[in-house]
C-alpha cells in the first residue's frame, strides 16, 4: 500500500501517511486483495513496435476541446483521521488555475481542455469505480488526471484496461501498469519496484551495506514487490538476508495479528543477528510497527522505499519524544525541500499560481495550520496539479491535431526527456519507462533539521533514467 501524492517528493504533507494511518485505525482507503501482474499490457518489456499514425480523434476529442476528468480526493470523508487536509473547494481551484493556463495560452494543438471534476471518497473502492464508469459511459472524457487512488489497481484498470481512458496520476505499481495497454498509464511520479533497484545500487555505490544483515517486511499488497524486486535486488548486491516478513495488516482497523506477526519475527531477527530492517510501503512504515521495531532492536537501522514516512517522522517528532524511531531511516529520494524551493520548477508552479490569486503560495519548507489544528496542504495541490496538467499538455500538444489512444501511445514510447513541473530537473519518459521521476539520491530523516526534522542529503542528485 503505497501512496506518494506530493509529486516533488520534497513535500512533507502527503495524503500517504494520511490513507495509511485511515488503514490503520478506521477502514481501508482502498481494496487490499491482491491482484495477479497478468492478464494487461506487457509494460515491463523495452521493445514497441512504433504505431501507425491514426487520423481518427478519440474520444472526449473535438476539433476545439479535449474532455478531461480530474480526480480529486472528497477529504471530507477522512478529516478526522488524517492531519492534513486539501479541501474540495481549493482543489478544484487549483486544478482550474492551471487548466485555465494551457486554455489561454493556446491549448493543446488549439483545443481547450475541459475539466470534468469527481471527487471520490477513499473508503474503499465503490466511489472510484462508479467515477471510472462514469467517466467514460457518460461523460465520454479522453482520459482522467488527478489523484487517483486505488490499491488494488481496480479502478485504475477500469480507466485504462476496460474503458480504453489515458490516465495520468501518482500511487501507482508495475503490476498495476502490467495490467493494461502499455502507455496509456503515466505517472509523473515513481513506481516503488523502481525505488527499491536505484535505492540499493545507491547504498552499494557508497559502500553503505557492507556489515548489513537485512530482514525485509511488507503487507500483503506489497508482497510482489517485496518478493520480485527488494530481495532479489538485496540477493544480487550479495547482503545477508534475514526472514522475510508479509504481514497480514487488517483493512478493519484492528491489527491485532499483523502486530503479532511483527513480534514473532523481532523474535526470529533477534536471533539471525539482523542489524537492519528494510521498509516497503506506507503500511509497515507506519508509527505503530516503527516504534514496535526500535522499542525492541533499538539499535537496528532502517532503510525504506517510500518517502512518506516522512509525515509519521515529523509527526512523532512534534509530540517531543526523547527518541524519534525514525532518526536515521534511509531512502533514496530527489531534491531537498530548501532545493526544490529555489528551483526552475517551484518558481514556475508557484508564478502561474500567483498571477491567478495574487497570492504567494506555502513552499515545501512551510507549514500552514487551520484552525482545527490540521496542516493545510494547498502546497500539495499546487505541485499535484501543475505536475500532471503541464504533462498532459506536453504529451497531447507532441501528439498534435490527431489526438487518440494509438497516437497518445506511441508518443509516449518515444518521448525522451521530458519537463516535469513539481518535481527535479531531470525527468523522462520512453517505451518501457511510465514513470518519469529521474532525479535521484540517498537522505536520511534528521530530527534536528527544522522545527519537525527533515530529509538529509547524503548523496548529490543524479541523473538516473535507465
Amino acid at each position: 500500500m503505497r501512496l506518494h501524492l506530493t509529486t516533488s517528493r520534497v513535500g512533507t504533507r502527503t495524503i500517504a501517511a494520511a490513507c495509511a494511518l485511515l488503514l490503520l485505525t478506521a477502514a481501508a482507503c482502498g481494496s487490499s486483495s491482491s491482484k495477479s501482474s497478468s492478464g494487461g499490457g506487457a509494460s515491463t518489456s523495452t521493445t514497441f513496435a512504433k504505431l501507425p499514425a491514426s487520423t481518427k480523434l478519440g474520444d472526449g476529442v473535438t476539433a476545439t476541446t479535449i474532455k478531461l476528468g480530474v480526480a480529486l480526493v472528497d477529504f471530507s470523508q477522512i478529516r478526522q483521521y488524517t492531519d492534513t487536509i486539501r479541501t474540495n473547494a481549493e482543489q478544484k481551484k487549483i486544478y482550474g488555475i492551471y487548466i485555465n493556463y494551457v486554455n489561454s495560452h493556446g491549448g493543446i494543438a488549439g483545443r481547450k481542455i475541459i475539466p470534468d471534476y469527481k471527487f471520490y471518497s477513499p473508503l474503499g473502492t465503490a466511489s472510484i469505480l462508479t467515477d471510472c464508469t462514469a467517466w467514460a459511459q457518460d461523460d465520454h472524457v479522453f482520459g482522467v488526471v488527478g489523484t487517483f487512488i486505488d490499491f488494488s489497481g481496480d479502478a485504475q484498470t477500469c480507466i485504462a484496461q476496460q474503458q480504453k481512458r489515458v490516465l495520468l496520476t501518482f500511487n501507482l505499481t508495475q503490476a498495476i501498469l502490467d495490467r493494461s495497454p502499455a502507455g496509456l498509464i503515466v505517472t509523473p511520479g515513481l513506481l516503488p519496484e523502481r525505488t527499491t533497484g536505484i535505492l540499493v545500487s545507491l547504498l552499494e555505490k557508497k559502500n553503505l551495506l557492507k556489515g548489513k544483515k537485512i530482514a525485509v517486511v511488507g503487507d500483503q499488497t506489497e508482497s510482489t514487490v517485496v518478493k520480485n524486486y527488494v530481495v532479489p535486488a538485496l540477493k544480487k548486491a550479495n547482503v545477508p538476508l534475514g526472514a522475510t516478513a508479509v504481514l497480514n495488516v487488517s483493512t478493519t482497523g484492528d491489527t491485532t495479528a499483523s502486530q503479532q506477526q511483527l513480534d514473532s519475527f523481532i523474535e526470529k531477527w533477534k536471533t539471525q543477528d539482523v542489524n537492519t530492517i528494510y521498509l516497503s510501503g506506507d503500511l509497515v512504515s507506519s508509527k505503530q510497527f516503527v516504534q514496535k521495531i526500535k522499542a525492541e532492536m533499538p539499535k537496528v537501522s532502517l532503510l525504506t522505499d517510500t518517502t512518506d514516512v516522512l509525515d509519521q517522522a515529523q509527526q512523532l517528532q512534534q509530540e517531543h519524544l526523547t527518541s524519534n524511531p525514525y532518526e536515521g531511516i534511509t531512502t533514496a529520494a530527489g531534491p531537498t525541500p530548501h532545493e526544490y524551493d529555489n528551483s526552475p520548477n517551484w518558481t514556475y508552479c508557484k508564478g502561474i499560481y500567483k498571477a491567478a490569486t495574487g497570492k504567494t503560495p506555502e513552499n515545501a519548507e512551510q507549514t500552514i495550520k487551520t484552525k482545527d489544528g490540521k496542516i493545510d496542504d494547498t502546497y500539495g495541490t499546487i505541485n499535484d496539479a501543475c505536475q500532471v496538467i503541464t504533462m498532459f499538455h506536453d504529451i497531447a500538444a507532441k501528439v498534435g491535431k490527431y489526438l487518440n489512444n494509438d497516437n497518445w501511445i506511441n508518443t509516449v514510447n518515444n518521448f525522451g526527456p521530458i519537463a516535469n513541473r513539481g518535481s527535479g530537473p531531470y525527468s523522462s519518459l520512453r517505451a518501457g519507462k511510465y514513470s518519469a521521476d529521474d532525479n535521484w539520491r540517498l537522505e536520511t530523516y534528521d530530527s534536528k533539521l527544522g522545527a519537525s526534522g527533515n530529509w538529509k542529503p547524503i548523496t548529490p542528485v543524479q541523473d538516473i533514467s535507465s
